[in-house]
């Protein structure tokens, strides 16, 4: 039997969540290949590769991108919660922090698409999917602004519009812990006024502080009575108020946000505990969860190279091909995996090293809840 190591500082059961949402993700964005220009041309869903299995993700994997805002808030909130409300993380660090992890790859994906879609636009006459490609747009990608409220529409990789609206969030999370309050009674306070917003800063808000609020949560079950009993209860909830959503409340559609802003929180509780398991299915989730932003900064331009290689070829994209299907997601794996080790690991230490010389930076926290502090 593999030998058995202790639970790891990464969220071990989160970083699953993120895999299937990541994994969501691919599968729903899959459908790109039907694209001529802007619009899907003759797709018919339930042809797609493996449709009876992958039929939720096919059909809904667009929310994946709200289980993602729950998980950042989940671990924004678990790492950062009171080393920012206690001053003991400079805003300066906290941002070359999230610059580091971001940028590097959102540049040279950016830089990619633009090159590709160039290339697309001159055998087609129009862009691929995403169709503002032009000078603002690009300065908007730069600086990390493509769904800040001064586009006309998705542009370039257009995928990292979710990333752009978290970063306006980080900055409002950072302002409320350190001015505000770090009470819990403020994650509910900004829930139920941003929740069902059109406006995609307020939901991502929402989503953030849900997720932040099952942290909170987790956190104090240092000083529950009953530990286990919580966590069991919890488990209990996720599907009792998914099948009381689905039985009492309006059509899904209707309520689709509420129902994940409700059971995400719940499942992420559940699975937010320390696991002791064999070394190699360890490693093997940390390295998921690694992939996951690469996953999906990635898979846009490598569908963008490949319909603009069958153009030139004079061949179609073998969208219902289950052997294409299965080639192309292993690609975005692979390509992910050894991007994170070569490319993103290595730009992110570079950058912190860089830019945080002789700046204080946060103890990297463990999993396990600390004991309750004294009374003062």
């Amino acid at each position: 039997m593999p030998a058995a190591v202790p639970p790891s500082n990464k969220l071990l059961g989160l970083e699953a969540v993120r895999f299937v949402a990541a994994f969501a993700v691919l599968v729903w964005h899959y459908q790109h290949f039907a694209f001529i220009g802007g619009m899907p041309v003759d797709l018919v869903k339930d042809q797609l590769p493996l449709y009876a299995v992958l039929r939720p993700f096919y059909e809904a994997g667009k929310y994946g991108v709200w289980v993602f805002w729950c998980v950042s808030g989940f671990i924004f909130f678990w790492r950062y919660r009171d080393a920012i409300s206690e001053r003991k993380i400079p805003v300066w660090t906290f941002f070359v922090f999230r610059l580091s992890r971001l940028y590097p790859l959102h540049f040279v994906t950016l830089i990619m698409v633009a090159l590709l879609q160039s290339v697309y636009f001159r055998q087609h006459g129009s862009f691929f999917v995403y169709p503002y490609n032009d000078i603002e747009h690009f300065i908007l990608q730069l600086f990390m602004a493509s769904k800040w409220g001064l586009e006309h529409g998705d542009s370039f990789n257009g995928p990292i519009w979710s990333i752009s609206v978290e970063v306006l969030v980080y900055v409002a999370f950072f302002v409320m812990l350190r001015f505000v309050t770090r009470s819990a009674l403020l994650n509910i306070v900004v829930i139920l006024a941003c929740a069902n917003s059109d406006a995609q800063f307020l939901l991502c808000l929402a989503f953030f502080y849900a997720g932040g609020l099952a942290a909170i949560a987790r956190r104090a079950m240092a000083l529950a009575r009953f530990p286990r009993a919580m966590e069991t209860l919890g488990w209990i909830a996720a599907p009792v108020v998914a099948v009381l959503m689905w039985r009492f409340g309006p059509g899904l559609q209707d309520i689709d946000w509420l129902f994940c802003m409700a059971c995400t929180p719940l499942v992420l509780f559940g699975l937010s505990r320390p696991y002791t398991m064999p070394a190699p299915v360890q490693k093997l989730l940390e390295a998921t969860g690694n992939m996951t932003y690469s996953s999906y900064l990635l898979h846009f331009p490598l569908q963008l190279l490949i319909v603009s290689a069958c153009a030139m070829s004079g061949s179609r994209v073998p969208l219902y091909d289950g052997w294409f299907f299965a080639a192309f997601m292993v690609a975005i794996l692979l390509a992910s995996h050894l991007t994170y080790r070569y490319f993103e690991a290595p730009a992110q230490a570079f950058i912190r090293r860089s830019l945080l010389r002789g700046a204080a930076t946060l103890p990297r926290p463990v999993v396990t809840p600390p004991p309750p502090s004294p009374v003062r």
